[in-house]
């Protein structure tokens, strides 16, 4: 299987120093690497990290867990070395005022929210601001890979991040922190959840995308024939005047699928159940909360 080069910073690159992107710096006209990483040429040149904690940048949206109160704010776990702040003007409404004994009723520990990056300053100290029309809500899955491999899951042009998408009706939220948002009905959940991991382990390999495709065209197959047995049961038990209940089953999961809502979100709700898959520091479980 076809490798891609693995470059260490300092690696002469190119003498074409237009094309300079990510993961790189230019000197004397010449393109160098900045980091570790993959070496990727085909558009610009730019090396994908293989390795790495996240460190915030302002503007970026991240998917956080609240882990502490420190009037007049919560603090947030971003999967970074760096704790962030969120402030409680932030989820106030206008004219409203949020007590510390109110805290927990807006948002608790373990609470899941999505926020943007407000502010950093020169001690690293991390403020955020509360994406309100985003809200995780429990039953919802919440992968968690290495932030450096959150572009190859969104794959050149969104190409890759697309296809999981259509493939598997799912709705799919791609934070920079490396945490990834999913929701649709469980079986697509599972095989999305299993397909971002494989391309989390694989992001280095050639032929991953074909890969991945297959994975979805199997999923979905087994899906149709699934639904048209199902059928078939349905009309079988309605000609013979009984009441099947494989036929509304039929008749429920079709609307699921044209129902599946991209709701906006902000807060954790609980769950019942959890999954965990490990390939590394991959993580994946469904939602838990107050």
């Amino acid at each position: 299987m076809e490798m891609y080069k693995i470059v260490v910073p300092g690696d002469f690159l190119s003498r074409d120093v237009k094309r300079a992107g990510e993961g790189t710096y230019v000197e004397d006209g010449c393109v160098y690497a900045y980091r570790y990483g993959i070496l990727d040429e085909k558009e610009e040149i730019r090396v994908v990290a293989l390795s790495g904690k996240y460190v915030p940048c302002r503007g970026d949206v991240v998917i956080g867990r609240i882990v502490d109160f420190s009037f007049p704010y919560w603090v947030v776990d971003i999967a970074s070395p760096y704790k962030a702040l969120l402030h409680v003007a932030e989820v106030a409404e206008e004219g409203e005022r949020i007590e510390m004994g109110r805290m927990h009723e807006y948002l608790d520990i373990d609470d899941i929210i999505v926020a943007k990056v407000k502010s950093i300053d020169a001690s690293m100290r991390v403020e955020l601001s509360l994406m309100k029309e985003f809200r995780v809500r429990r039953g919802d899955r919440l992968i968690e890979i290495s932030h450096t491999k959150i572009p190859r899951i969104i794959g050149r042009h969104g190409s890759m991040i697309k296809m999981l998408k259509e493939r598997s009706g799912c709705f799919i939220f791609i934070s920079k922190n490396g945490r990834i948002w999913i929701k649709g009905r469980e079986d697509a959940v599972n095989i999305v959840s299993e397909a971002i991991l494989m391309i989390a382990e694989e992001a280095h390999t050639s032929g991953l995308t074909d890969r991945v495709a297959r994975m979805l065209d199997s999923f979905r197959f087994q899906r149709r024939r699934q639904q048209r047995e199902a059928g078939l049961k349905g009309e079988t038990g309605k000609r013979g005047g009984e009441n099947v209940v494989s036929g509304s089953v039929v008749s429920r999961v079709g609307g699921n699928e044209k129902g599946i809502e991209h709701e906006r979100v902000g807060e954790c709700e609980g769950s019942s159940g959890e999954s965990e898959q490990s390939g590394g520091s991959n993580r994946s479980r469904r939602i838990e909360g107050a």
